[in-house]
């Protein structure tokens, strides 16, 4: 990987720049604020040692671009998501910067007065080699920057949750069957679990599967390399008395040649797997090496070069290898590691279901996940793990877009794959997620138990319970599973989405924020998470975050809920000409997802001169979301906004009926009382909408959030008595 920092070599290599409350050392890659480290991405540490390097100068686009990624073929796009991080970390204000002045259609210039000075000790993360996202991992997460530009210790902040609207969209769907995990940020987690136990001590049997390194000339085979090191880490997994950890994202904990004494202690594991593979035509080569984290020595390498059509052997010599080379392992475990990586006989595919499995845990397409599991299904026609894959993608379509058609799609994809091999576990595992998407947790609870039994799946198997004990009110036994699911797998960003969206769901606006944080951190290159970060940004009321959260997003990719989440902000400023673009792309990019269309409508019908073209979108959001809640009666925010979507459509009795179900239910009761509110102001109930108004109000809505819905503006006045204090 590149170390950052490289641009203006010439002129700040091996200084240290201090101004204002920030420190940074470009020998150690760090930036600290009174002492406090910051998470900082590598291209934009580099760009501000870049500026620094030449203070008070215009430094222009093209030279930032040529110095920082190396030449001009990228968007420049990359430049201004790199600058949007710095002024949120530095708390600047591009309107009244203090540090970095945009002269705009030419450059930026760093205006603050840094003082220099040359750097006589390296920090112990330099000392081992680590580049700046390594010796970023390591440390706490910077506290995150509020509206009023205060910094806030924001999850010991008891606040009652406002959830999500319809505009503001945050993604309930954790992947599943992720098997690769990225570091441990053991600090961030103690301010969720302050109490738990304290980071995992290496044990003798015990093993960290990095990232593998693809060295074919064609940059589209890293699936490849990417999904062998997936395969033997669930391999490994299964072996009883071995405790297994892994890294997703290469950033985080480096590749091969990374410093494995620091990832032994990330992650709390004797030993580290590494290693690259090269394919060219029908041959690969693979060099895999074991390493002691306690002494950074080499335990056991091996070079291979076979046929391709050999790499299941392959795969199993190489694990073979490892397990003899760890003490007290039973050698017995071999038969269970052949079964476990010889899924299929077909070369082809199991090619294409590497292809798949990259899709789906990289979150990128699901329709193209799909795909590539049908691809594999066409070679092997009873290749049992290719059609859970579909199975998997269809829950998450249905989950995350709350597309109806899907959850039918899921069951009969999984019942296929239970006839082809009945004890298939990942089966169990999607089985479970559909009880628990139609809101049957004691059923989920049953499959992801027996799901417990394929060690491999273990850390989303406690996940599901977790989310399951929670639906029952369980919530001391759900936090025991998230722990248990970060234990087996440390500093996965799946983890902390899923506990951040139990913090939202039970009324911690502060740490459901501070939590998706992390998983920002993570993973930080995934547009989802970016976009619900911002999303609960924009329900606390802090639109500098959410503005740049959102632009970050739409950078790595344009999706359906970032667009959602964009165009509620410009409806709440009250560009609806603006924000009804943002909508109707949202629907064209995911035309099953009622939100979108909800949206849509809104923004119409605030306008005078669009408003009779509201109808249309209202209509079929109603009839989506009728769907959805067909299968998911236990949505409460979803029965409130359907009861919204009946309300202009002149339904006032199965409006009113839908506000008495979502209000029945305990979940999500500022979003309920905000839906409840809207839609009883928009019958002509005054009295109960400013009752529901006050409810939202004292659950944590806020007061500009309310003022920006046209119907409930008028209302705001007479509302909020005590508690319009605490929201303001």
């Amino acid at each position: 990987m590149e170390a950052p920092g490289q641009a203006g070599s010439a002129r700040n290599g091996g200084e240290g720049y201090r101004f204002g409350p920030f420190v940074v050392d470009s020998s150690a890659y760090t930036l600290t604020r009174d002492g406090e480290p910051q998470a900082l991405e590598p291209k934009a540490f580099a760009v501000l040692l870049h500026l620094l390097g030449h203070a008070g100068e215009l430094v222009r686009h093209d030279e930032l671009l040529d110095a920082v990624w190396g030449h001009r073929h990228v968007t420049p796009g990359v430049l201004t998501r790199a600058v949007a991080q710095l002024r949120h970390v530095l708390e600047d204000d591009s309107h009244r910067p203090q540090y970095i002045q945009t002269q705009h259609g030419l450059g930026y210039r760093f205006i603050g007065e840094p003082k220099s000075w040359p750097l006589v000790e390296k920090n112990a993360a330099h000392e081992s080699g680590a580049t700046a996202a390594e010796a970023a991992a390591t440390e706490p997460l910077a506290p995150l920057a509020t509206g009023d530009t205060h910094r806030a210790a924001a999850v010991d902040i008891p606040a009652p949750l406002p959830a999500p609207a319809t505009r503001a969209k945050v993604s309930r769907w954790l992947p599943v069957w992720m098997v690769a995990a990225s570091l441990v940020i053991a600090i961030a987690w103690s301010l969720f679990t302050a109490d738990r136990q304290p980071r995992v001590q290496p044990g003798d049997a015990s093993i960290a599967v990095l990232p593998f390194v693809s060295l074919s000339d064609d940059r589209k085979d890293s699936y490849f390399a990417e999904g062998l090191a997936v395969e033997l880490h669930d391999a490994l997994a299964g072996v009883p008395g071995l405790k297994v950890a892994s890294c997703r994202v290469a950033s985080a904990c480096g590749t091969r040649g990374a410093d494995v004494r620091r990832i032994g202690k990330l992650l709390g594991v004797a030993t580290v797997l590494d290693a690259d593979v090269r394919r060219e035509g029908q041959r690969v080569r693979i060099n895999a090496r074991l390493s002691d984290t306690r002494t950074g020595y080499t335990v056991w390498s091996g070079s291979y070069e076979r046929e391709l059509k050999g790499v299941f052997a392959l795969q199993r010599e190489i694990a073979n290898e490892v397990v003899r080379s760890l003490p007290g392992i039973n050698s017995a475990s071999t038969e269970a590691l052949a079964r476990r990586l010889e899924p299929t006989h077909n070369v082809a595919a199991y090619d294409a279901y590497l292809k798949g499995v990259q899709q789906l845990q990289g979150r990128q397409d699901g329709a193209a996940a799909i795909g590539f599991f049908s691809e594999a299904l066409a070679a092997d026609s009873n290749f049992a793990r290719a059609q859970a894959g579909i199975c998997r993608a269809e829950i998450i379509a249905f989950e995350f877009a709350h597309d109806p058609a899907a959850y039918a799609r899921a069951e009969t994809a999984c019942g296929r794959a239970a006839e082809m091999d009945p004890k298939l576990r990942e089966v169990s595992l999607a089985l479970g997620d559909l009880h628990q998407a139609r809101g049957e947790p004691a059923q989920a609870l049953t499959y992801f138990r027996q799901a417990l039994e394929d060690k491999a799946l273990a850390p989303d198997a406690y996940l599901g319970m977790a989310r399951a004990e929670a639906a029952q009110e369980h919530n001391d036994v759900a936090l025991d599973y998230f722990e248990r699911a970060r234990e087996l797998r440390p500093g996965h960003a799946g983890t902390y989405r899923s506990l951040g969206f139990h913090h939202y769901v039970r009324g911690d606006l502060p740490k459901a924020i501070a939590t998706y944080r992390v998983a920002t951190q993570l993973e930080p290159n995934d547009e989802e998470t970016w976009a619900s970060y911002g999303g609960l940004c924009l329900l606390h009321g802090d639109t500098a975050c959410a503005n740049d959260a959102f632009m970050r997003s739409l950078a790595l990719k344009p999706s359906s809920a970032v667009l959602i989440n964009l165009g509620a902000m410009r409806f709440d400023e009250g560009a609806y000409d603006e924000s009804v673009r943002m909508f109707r792309r949202a629907a064209e990019l995911d035309p099953s997802d009622h939100r979108a269309w909800g949206n849509l409508g809104d923004a119409l019908s605030a306008m005078p001169t669009t408003k009779e073209q509201a109808r249309e979108p209202y209509e079929r959001a109603a009839r989506l979301a009728q769907q959805y809640v067909d299968i998911k009666a236990g949505d409460a925010h979803a029965l409130g906004v359907l009861a919204w979507y009946r309300a202009n459509l002149g339904q006032e009795r199965e409006a009113r009926a839908l506000i008495a179900r979502a209000e029945s239910l305990k979940d999500e009761p500022g979003e309920v009382a905000f839906w409840g509110a809207q839609t009883l102001a928009l019958l002509g109930d005054r009295e109960q909408a400013l009752t529901r108004i006050d409810r939202a109000l004292a659950a944590g809505i806020t007061r500009a959030r309310i003022g920006a819905s046209p119907v409930l503006r008028p209302l705001l006045g007479e509302a909020g008595g005590m508690t319009a204090s605490k929201t303001k």
